[in-house]
């Protein structure tokens, strides 16, 4: 699933697409996703400018003139690819299929932006923007990462007592908005801290630390265009190449990069789900 990096790569890649510009005509190609569309959507979304491309933890928020915000999810597999003006040459083919194209833009000036899902796991809705907080997918999601609300005391507050992993702490959306299981095993590691410790029990000092690890591995993911694996590519077709720069992610039985170690990456199964480590170096 895409994380905070991929949906800020995506959004930065709409922009010059979507922004001030008119939805001529929305087609919607099937009644749902992962749940129903909004009522009457292809007729609330025909017509309307597009004031504003935002972004809040791994949401689209797509601010119309008409007072309603469009909140797209990617889901597992998809994504939104602007047709009419690449802006590059690219050596990997995009392989979008059009039956997977669900929702189609056109757009004013001639182009189209298509939201494309294989999976089906994406999900749109509307809603009235000065109501936008109170969604139920936005209403109890933590401070962005790279927002002014997220900073150390905030951290070392969340952690206080806690008995759970850090590494689940910091998938906690209520704590921090947008970190998946990526960025925050790069970010243990880049810290020196093992996943497994109970966040309640790293010293405050430490803690503080993490946070502006955090921003950084999340500067150089937006920088490097995020990471492909799998399904996810920019709004243009372009790979994300994050990935090629992983410290302990995917990388299991390769010898840590952290100077002066000579650990093994290892992976364990945290909560059904991988994490990447060096048993040696975070601790």
């Amino acid at each position: 699933m895409p994380e905070l990096p991929e949906v800020e790569t995506v959004r930065r890649g709409l922009t010059p697409a979507l922004e001030g510009r008119v939805i001529a005509r929305a087609e919607i190609r099937r009644p749902d996703l992962r749940w129903p569309f909004p009522e009457r959507m292809a007729e609330r979304l025909t017509g309307a400018r597009i004031d504003a491309l935002g972004r809040r933890s791994k949401y689209l928020l797509l601010h119309l003139n008409r007072g309603e915000t469009l909140i797209v999810h990617l889901g597992m597999s998809g994504r939104m690819v602007v047709e009419d003006a690449p802006v590059g040459v690219f050596h990997h083919e995009t392989g979008r299929l059009a039956q997977h194209d669900h929702v189609i833009f056109h757009m004013d000036h001639g182009g189209r932006v298509v939201f494309n899902d294989p999976r089906r796991f994406g999900a749109m809705d509307l809603v009235a923007t000065d109501r936008l907080e109170d969604h139920r997918l936005l209403a109890k999601l933590g401070p962005e990462p790279l927002g002014n609300t997220f900073d150390e005391d905030h951290l070392v507050r969340a952690f206080r007592g806690k008995a759970t992993p850090v590494k689940a702490a910091l998938l906690d959306q209520r704590i921090v908005a947008g970190l998946g299981n990526i960025y925050v095993c790069e970010a243990l590691h880049r810290a020196g801290i093992a996943p497994t410790r109970r966040a309640g029990r790293i010293a405050a000092a430490r803690v503080r630390r993490l946070v502006p690890v955090i921003r950084r591995v999340l500067d150089d993911a937006i920088a490097a265009g995020g990471s492909s694996l799998r399904d996810y590519r920019q709004a243009d077709g372009a790979l994300g190449y994050f990935q090629h720069t992983f410290r302990v992610y995917d990388r299991e039985g390769c010898p840590c990069v952290t100077d002066g170690c000579d650990g093994t990456v290892r992976r364990i199964v945290q909560s059904g789900r991988s994490t990447f480590h060096c048993p040696v170096c975070q601790r």
